[in-house]
């Protein structure tokens, strides 16, 4: 067959394809089900513990945009007092209990440009708390470098602020640690970015100065939990990485300030949307287990629970090998929290989502997975009100000796309704 046949019957072949294709694929036999688009709403039995939901602070106005909740004695006056990082005003807030169930706020810090996390501790090595805070620098997706670290020191006239780091993308997470033990607070970092982004540690090189050395160039780097995961009696640094790859790392402290990096987990399932990553002792065996909420799909235009959402204990089995098991199924998981609710001595898991079917007003918001010690969890449904809830924390807010729980509301998505910025629920009697 000469040049001239050759080339007609590949123009033909190229007609002739997808026309037969078309007509073939039809009548083909389906060899299974294809999976849903998307999963139904979940709820559960009502919590044996009854709570008693109070809001935090005014009403909101608008929609609120509360990107992280903490619960500690910020004053040192032994009562628990609530942080949050409110994207919406752009400040860092401080809720006090004033009576009986009311809460006053206080702004400790304004012109924060999407604040992401914050952390307190005494950096400064003077004897009180200052904050750390994570600047997204756009709650939206964007590469330019517009995150930041800053740290506020505090002093007799309120807080000083300090950018201790400012060329990078966005920034979601810091966490402290003495990482090569020379008696000071080191600080790694999460940066998010969008396409680009790192894990960091910043060495504390004395008054408030800090030189940076990278663990991993990875994007969407969300939450950097430290802990001795090894049992070495140094601090170590996890990461979870969401954006290329769906992953958690581990950074081995060897060390002088040297790292080996160990991935962890990854997964092929590039829509599992993890969301965060806490450390906790899950299981009680003296080691440092790691938690997965994962329900993220933010980039989707119609986000809606998914049948692989929910959340994932990584039980540490040593050498730097972690157990996968899902723990719930809770459609559109974001964040957890680790407390004993039921004081039972042990260690329970509680959830809340952002993106549940919220069309259905049985959908839960925040639900308990309550341990039966052996690491069985039963699910149970606190609340389906409010919606959007992207971060939690727990303990004692009222004094009574049984964990409560703070939620904040992330309110970007329909529908605008059963809003909040932050709520808590107390252990009733």
């Amino acid at each position: 067959m000469g040049a001239t046949g050759r080339n007609l019957l590949l123009v033909g072949a190229a007609v002739a394809i997808p026309i037969v294709t078309a007509w073939l694929l039809p009548r083909i036999p389906s060899v299974q089900r294809l999976p849903p688009l998307h999963f139904g709403g979940m709820s559960y039995p009502a919590s044996p513990l009854k709570f008693e939901r109070k809001t935090i602070g005014p009403e909101p106005v608008g929609l609120p945009l509360i990107t992280n909740v903490q619960i500690l004695d910020f004053d040192g006056d032994g009562k628990q007092e609530i942080l949050a990082c409110d994207a919406s005003k752009s400040c860092l807030s401080v809720f006090r209990p004033s009576g009986e169930g009311v809460w006053t706020e206080e702004v400790l810090i304004e012109d924060l440009n999407a604040p992401a996390h914050v952390t307190c501790a005494d950096v400064d090595g003077d004897g009180d708390l200052d904050i750390i805070i994570a600047i997204l620098g756009n709650l939206y997706p964007d590469d330019s470098v517009v995150g930041r670290v800053e740290l506020y020191e505090k002093s007799d006239k309120g807080y000083v602020r300090h950018v201790i780091l400012d060329d990078v993308r966005r920034v979601a997470d810091v966490q402290p640690g003495d990482f090569d033990k020379d008696g000071d607070l080191d600080l790694a970092v999460a940066v998010f970015g969008y396409a680009r982004g790192q894990v960091l540690w910043l060495e504390n090189r004395g008054g408030l100065k800090f030189l940076d050395h990278e663990l991993l160039n990875a994007p969407g780097t969300i939450h950097v939990p430290v802990a001795d995961y090894d049992g070495d009696g140094d601090l170590d640094i996890a990461a979870c990485v969401t954006q290329d790859e769906e992953e958690i790392w581990g950074f081995e402290n060897l060390g002088n300030g040297e790292f080996r990096s160990h991935r962890l987990w990854f997964t092929v399932n590039l829509d599992l949307g993890s969301a965060g990553l806490i450390s906790a002792d899950l299981d009680k065996d003296g080691d440092v287990d790691l938690i997965l909420p994962a329900g993220d799909n933010l980039e989707d235009l119609d986000a809606y629970p998914q049948p692989y959402h929910g959340c994932y204990w990584f039980e540490n089995t040593g050498n730097w090998k972690f157990a996968p098991r899902r723990i719930s199924n809770l459609g559109g998981t974001y964040a957890a929290a680790t407390a004993d609710l039921n004081a039972d001595g042990h260690l329970d898991v509680v959830l809340v989502s952002m993106t549940n079917d919220w069309f259905d007003p049985q959908s839960a918001s925040v639900v308990w997975l309550e341990n039966d010690g052996q690491q069985n969890f039963k699910t149970w449904q606190i609340d389906s009100t409010p919606i959007h809830l992207v971060t939690v924390a727990t303990g004692d807010l009222n004094g009574d000796g049984r964990d409560d729980i703070v939620a904040g509301g992330l309110n970007m998505r329909k529908p605008f309704e059963r809003m909040t910025r932050v709520s808590a629920w107390l252990q009733a009697p």
